[in-house]
């Protein structure tokens, strides 16, 4: 992990701003191959120095500021803790479907074979309003032969007439 930073004293507190650049691994949403992924994120955010006294206590917060100070992050005894802002940085910059390439062809669904290494791996779809019909074919139940034939031969008749 990469990081730079600039630090900039202001009245309220200390400004840090950078960049943190990052080597991630995953799985591929489409194959679930390993995939190796750099990220690279920028940040800023504000350390508020904590209220004190004139003697360098730290003054009693009201109730009322309670919500406001939960996402304000304090400067503690001069240090400032950067592993939420830097965790928040990388994981906002990621990826939310890595995938190993951009063609990518993913997994068959029906039986989980990697269609990047076989492209031409299909399964025949079978209409099940018609499954019945194609159990008589295999079967050899119907002749299909004479079926056309006759069909055949009576729209001729017809359009004779």
């Amino acid at each position: 992990m990469e990081i730079r930073l600039r630090l900039e004293s202001v009245m309220e507190g200390v400004l840090v701003t950078g960049t943190v650049r990052a080597a991630a691994e995953g799985e591929c949403v489409r194959c679930l191959e390993p995939v190796q992924l750099k990220v690279a994120a920028d940040f800023q955010e504000m350390f508020s120095y904590p209220d004190a006294d004139d003697r360098g206590r730290a003054k009693a917060e009201p109730g009322d500021d309670a919500e406001d100070d939960e996402d304000t992050l304090f400067l503690e005894d001069g240090l400032f803790d950067l592993e939420p802002v830097l965790r928040d940085a990388v994981v906002l910059a990621l990826p939310m479907q890595p995938v190993c390439r951009e063609d990518c062809a993913g997994m068959c669904s029906q039986c989980g074979i990697s269609l990047n290494e076989n492209p031409d791996h299909h399964h025949d779809a079978v209409d099940i309003r018609w499954a019945a019909l194609q159990g008589l074919v295999e079967t050899g139940q119907v002749d299909e032969k004479d079926n056309v034939h006759d069909a055949g031969t009576g729209v001729d008749e017809k359009q004779e007439k």
